[in-house]
């Protein structure tokens, strides 16, 4: 095992690196994307492809993301850096730690726009907003705060505000007590929303839609959108799970540490949409709502529900408080190659970083309103040469930074990770940072090298257009 030991500490156990992990991935692709895709594509037929690609590609990753992480014990472009000089390799590879810093810095400023909306919604719950209201008075509600640029602002600077507080403190003062304290409230919240889903809601028909496979459903599009859910819900290509491995005790075990991550990052995700779609599904709404799932169709149910105005308060406080731990996991990456780099101290260094995410997020929140027209590649549509890039022209600033991450970024770091861990770290540096029978080994290794870069490879193609399934 390598006696590096991380600038920045170390978790004080096993358990609060689960939790700070399991923090970073249960974020609004849990409670919010789960929900509304699995009931786009059918329910529990696509939640079997998606627990299987969990298996088969999201924990090879991660197995392989903590490893990196461990092994280096630094930022990820500094531990990068480390192994490939350790292991004799180019230091072109270097450019993962890179792309994961510029996904996370671009990632968390629009994320914090929505983290702000999920805010917002808390306020409104306990106002009273949502009682009595039908579909178009939330769906208005919805788009007055869109329409206000001063109070998306205030909402957004709240959420970068929290943000910067926690990581400002470190890994112990901050982090780890942060999450201490946000973890179980998290569980607790969703277990009070699945009680709540048991006795006013439907949840017999929620049961039924999310666990009875219906394979008529199964298309190649919902195995494709399963598959790369099954990535981006553990968080991983940019650099937020590599850090938090940075972090890891000598003598935790990365296997079994990255099962409990996936298995209550999996189970979230099923909790709340067993909570979702009781609750849907008790007044008759679709489950395949979409993006409008969580700020207009749960509103409306929420407030024709016995005691909605209390039980939507507690939900969007679930999802505030996943958006945080998510939000906290961005910014560390960025924060702690930043003090590397400098030598300045944590607190000025997160105050700069945060202030600028801050400021990008101000494009992003302003796609919403003043700006809403504003497409920054429009200038490209008339470049016959750059024709590649003519679905980007028309794209607003939220929208292009969603895609660039998720679609081309994200992938592409994960497909890097898996690269790098399986091909180009030695036999005993990976034995030796994972001593697992050799059957677990092998099987591990071929997923890591083969089936997951494939895999991933397909994910991306898919969202550049390239590669198309019916």
């Amino acid at each position: 095992m390598s006696d590096r030991e991380s600038p920045h500490g170390q978790w004080s156990t096993s358990l609060v690196f689960v939790l700070a992990a399991a923090g970073s991935a249960v974020g609004l692709g849990n409670i919010w994307k789960f929900p509304y895709i699995a009931g786009e594509y059918g329910g529990g037929a696509f939640v079997l492809v998606y627990l299987f690609c969990i298996v088969m590609i999201g924990i090879p990753i991660m197995v392989a993301e903590i490893t990196l992480g461990r092994r280096g014990r630094q930022s990820p472009v500094n531990s990068l850096r480390t192994l490939a000089q350790d292991e004799g390799r180019s230091q072109a590879w270097t450019i993962i730690g890179w792309m994961g810093l510029l996904t996370g810095f671009l990632i968390l400023s629009f994320y914090s726009v929505v983290g702000g909306w999920s805010l917002a919604y808390v306020l409104y719950a306990a106002l009273g907003a949502f009682s009595e209201a039908d579909a178009s008075d939330t769906a208005a509600l919805f788009e007055a705060l869109q329409e206000s640029p001063w109070t998306l602002l205030a909402w957004h600077t709240l959420f970068m505000a929290i943000v910067f507080a926690i990581v400002a403190r470190g890994v112990r003062r901050g982090l780890e007590r942060a999450l201490d304290f946000l973890m179980p409230l998290l569980f607790l919240l969703l277990i009070i929303l699945v009680g709540y889903g048991l006795v006013s809601g439907n949840m017999a028909a929620a049961v039924s839609f999310m666990f009875r496979p219906d394979v008529s459903m199964l298309t190649g599009e919902a195995i494709l959108v399963a598959m790369g859910h099954a990535f981006f819900t553990l968080s991983l290509g940019m650099g937020a799970i590599m850090v938090y491995g940075a972090y890891l005790p000598k003598r935790s075990s990365i296997g079994k540490t990255t099962l409990s991550i996936a298995g209550i990052d999996t189970l979230v995700a099923m909790l709340a949409g067993l909570a979702i779609f009781s609750i849907v599904f008790s007044l008759d709404i679709s489950p395949a709502e979409g993006p409008g799932l969580l700020f207009v169709a749960l509103p409306t149910a929420f407030g024709n529900m016995p005691g909605g105005t209390f039980f939507g308060f507690v939900f969007f406080a679930l999802v505030s408080v996943a958006a945080v731990t998510s939000g906290i996991s961005i910014l560390e990456p960025v924060v702690a190659y930043a003090v590397e780099k400098s030598g300045w101290t944590r607190p000025v260094v997160a105050a700069l970083v945060s202030l600028v995410i801050w400021t990008i997020g101000i494009g992003a929140l302003l796609s919403f309103n003043l700006w809403e027209g504003f497409a920054p590649l429009g200038f490209l549509a008339d470049v016959p040469r750059l024709w590649f890039l003519e679905p980007l022209t028309g794209l607003n600033i939220f929208d292009l930074l969603s895609w660039t991450t998720g679609q081309l970024l994200l992938p592409l770091g994960g497909i890097l990770i898996a690269l790098f861990a399986g091909w180009k770290l030695s036999q005993p540096s990976l034995r030796e940072e994972l001593p697992m029978s050799e059957d677990l080994f092998t099987a591990w290794l071929v997923a890591v090298r083969v089936v997951a870069p494939i895999a991933v490879l397909i994910v991306l193609l898919n969202g550049l257009g390239i590669l198309r399934f019916s």
